[in-house]
């Protein structure tokens, strides 16, 4: 008989393989019942998050500095990991009006890998370090890995050629003990959430505690960086009717105009948000509020507030 492999030895300890006893009788379990244990098990996750919020704030710092000086932020993970990091990216253009290069999402497999499994793509670590290489990744970038296990070899090879050959900036989220993980990234993000609901079913409680990461990190990095006045969204690209009317609604709201006269001055400047916003409080033409923007790296409340200290 052929002795168990490394892998195998491996999958006995990691902490996402265990046996939830909460969920042992599930498969008798009616549905409500299951439900029940899902929904109990997921309240969890928020807890665990919020345990590791120091070390999210700290790849936000990692991530705010690289963007102001023109780097990027990829994500790099397999399998559920690799998709969440390919939507978090996807959703910041039409969000933040960032340019689609700024985050990115590789995953193993490729493209093909975000619609149709691929999982024998992560066995290989170079696989990882290859696709940084073809996007041609700098020091000026910030590399994250994502593996709930801590130990899938496309993104421990991804983050490890990050550290050691570019010299960027290196994240790491993962759902095992951080006294657990071999790879050794600048700032690893460690949710520890329990075995899951159907042992080794990592795309649900690992997935959502990733989802939730995935989530700060880019938000505070663009609150950070201006993408917001008060609690709204000032830098979002028009690209659906939907986002056309949030937009409307949303220079209505912040200044008190009806709607054709928010209709009227988005035309004024190419449907920008935040111009707009700055036109109709500081009371200013299209170039003095793009001005005005450019001189606060892009910041509504003291472009509006501008006007207000040149009157004192």
């Amino acid at each position: 008989m052929p002795a168990p492999s490394p892998l195998f030895d491996e999958l006995q300890t990691l902490a996402t393989e265990q046996r939830n006893p909460a969920s042992a009788h599930i498969d008798t379990a009616s549905t409500e019942e299951i439900l029940r244990v899902i929904n109990t098990e997921d309240h969890r996750v928020p807890i665990a998050v919020r345990r590791e919020l120091p070390h999210i704030a700290a790849a936000v710092e990692h991530v705010v500095d690289a963007f102001r000086n023109d780097g990027r932020l990829f994500y790099v993970g397999a399998g559920t990991s690799g998709r969440l990091g390919v939507v978090d990216a996807s959703e910041c253009p039409p969000t933040f009006g960032t340019d689609p290069e700024r985050v990115q999402g590789l995953i193993a497999g490729g493209r093909e890998a975000v619609f149709r499994s691929q999982e024998g793509a992560e066995d290989i670590p170079e696989e990882g370090a290859k696709a940084l290489e073809e996007r041609g990744v700098t020091a000026h970038d910030v590399v994250c890995g994502i593996a709930s296990s801590g130990r899938t070899p496309y993104v421990v090879g991804a983050v490890e050629h990050a550290r050691d050959a570019i010299g960027c900036p290196t994240l790491f989220v993962t759902t095992i003990p951080r006294t657990d993980l071999e790879v050794e990234p600048d700032v690893a993000i460690c949710p520890v959430v329990g075995p899951e609901v159907i042992m080794g079913s990592t795309r649900m409680k690992s997935g959502t505690a990733q989802k939730l990461v995935l989530n700060m990190i880019t938000t505070a990095a663009m609150v950070r960086l201006g993408k917001v006045y008060e609690n709204m969204m000032v830098d979002l690209q028009r690209t659906s009717e939907k986002l056309v009317e949030r937009g409307l609604r949303t220079v209505m709201m912040v200044t008190g105009v009806d709607y054709d006269a928010a209709d009227a001055v988005l035309d004024r400047c190419d449907g920008h948000v935040k111009t707009a916003i700055v036109m109709i409080l500081a009371d200013v033409g299209v170039e003095e509020a793009r001005r005005r923007l450019d001189d606060t790296d892009g910041f509504v409340r003291p472009a509006i507030e501008a006007e207000l200290r040149s009157e004192n």
